[in-house]
């Protein structure tokens, strides 16, 4: 139910959808280009690997500052300040022929990623609160439909003759065009400190006194989240990294189609994450967490107890079905907690996601090389596993 019975969600919550489809088209449509920057600036595996950890910095340097701008600003101008620079400086990732100039610009798009994904998620969050009931899943379905359409329309793009640079570019008109014609229909300011008085604790403490402990990231609540939320893009980040990887190693796939795992997970985690709102509402979001975390650890288990490739990509369209949905109601319960503003919970627990997919890689890289690849796979079903045990237990406020 609206609980805003003036202001017609549907429109803010469409725009919100394509601030969205446009983080995921960004950060899609980067990861087609590293290859042409790895020849361009004559890098190696481990320079490649320096230089793509300046993006990461930057989004994990911006995303805790980026509560406090949406505090200032409200999250609508920064998700259009965060988007149009996303937009400014895709297709110059393509032209640096400085590594120094080309990690500089890679920290300020990382920044653009980092600070839009928080504003986004904030802004969501409000949205739902709004809305009186689940929409986080059908905005985060976008974001994976942009990635899919990102790393699938800039290759297709170069492939029909396209240089790249003018496919990148293409690709930034299409952010431009989205953001500019969207941002008018985002939740105005004015409905957002309506929406933080009704759900948040004041975000301001009295002159002379020290910050309340529960508005900091040292609240336990928001560490509890945090750290499900780690486990879980720690997940995403295997995925991503390590699939094609395995398929190749451990199952003997053609390295041309070793991505073929990467891209069924990513297919059902962006199917499901569309239903994902009735689910929440059918189900309740404990039982979509808890039976999610099961679903995907069995997923994974079956990839790598398994020898033959049909089961191991049915294992990865098991695990994206059911960790779909448990970082959007992990961000729903984040934007909703009693006693602590959405500024300072969604930041917190952006980062900490963040944090995990950056880390993972290189977890899972040290797990592998003292002991295998599908043992480091089987780390992540654990933590799978524990994360759904752990949830269903928590009393949901």
């Amino acid at each position: 139910m609206n609980v805003v019975p003036e202001l017609n969600l549907e429109k803010p919550k469409k725009a919100t959808q394509s601030i969205f489809l446009v983080c995921g088209l960004g950060i899609s449509s980067w990861a087609i280009m590293v290859p042409f920057a790895k020849d361009r600036l004559e890098l190696n595996d481990s320079g490649l690997g320096l230089l793509l950890l300046l993006l990461g910095a930057g989004a994990l340097t911006m995303m805790p500052v980026t509560g406090i701008l949406i505090y200032k600003f409200g999250s609508r101008i920064v998700m259009l300040m965060a988007s149009l620079l996303i937009s400014f400086t895709l297709p110059l990732l393509l032209i640096m022929n400085s590594v120094l100039a080309m990690g500089f610009l890679l920290f300020l798009f990382g920044s653009a990623i980092g600070t839009v994904d928080v504003a986004m998620n904030a802004h969501g969050v409000q949205v739902q609160n709004l809305y009186g009931k689940p929409i986080m899943s059908s905005l985060h379905g976008l974001f994976s439909v942009g990635g899919l359409a990102g790393s699938l329309g800039l290759g297709l793009l170069i492939k029909l003759g396209l240089p790249p640079v003018i496919a990148a570019t293409s690709i930034s008109l299409i952010l431009l065009l989205i953001v500019s014609t969207q941002y008018r229909f985002l939740l105005p300011s004015k409905y957002e400190k309506e929406v933080s008085k009704r759900f948040d604790s004041p975000t301001s403490t009295p002159a002379g006194n020290k910050p309340d402990k529960k508005q900091s990231w040292l609240n336990r609540s928001v560490l509890y989240l945090g750290l499900l939320c780690f486990a879980l893009f720690l997940a995403e980040g295997a995925m991503l990294d390590w699939s094609a990887v395995f398929l190749k190693e451990d199952r003997g796939v053609d390295v041309a189609l070793a991505g073929m795992g990467y891209a069924a997970f990513s297919v059902a985690m962006a199917i499901m994450r569309l239903l994902g709102d009735r689910l929440v509402m059918r189900l309740d979001s404990k039982k979509v967490v808890v039976y999610g975390c099961l679903i995907a650890a069995a997923g994974l288990s079956l990839a790598i107890l398994t020898p033959w490739l049909i089961t191991s990509l049915l294992g990865f369209v098991l695990l994206g079905i059911g960790a779909a949905n448990t970082v959007p109601v992990f961000f729903s319960e984040g934007g909703s907690l009693k006693n602590i503003p959405a500024s300072v919970a969604i930041p917190a627990i952006s980062t900490f996601g963040y944090a995990g997919q950056l880390a993972g890689p290189a977890l899972l890289g040290f797990i592998s090389h003292h002991t295998s690849l599908p043992i480091a796979f089987g780390f992540i079903s654990f933590l799978l596993l524990l994360v759904g045990l752990s949830y269903s237990f928590k009393k949901i406020s």
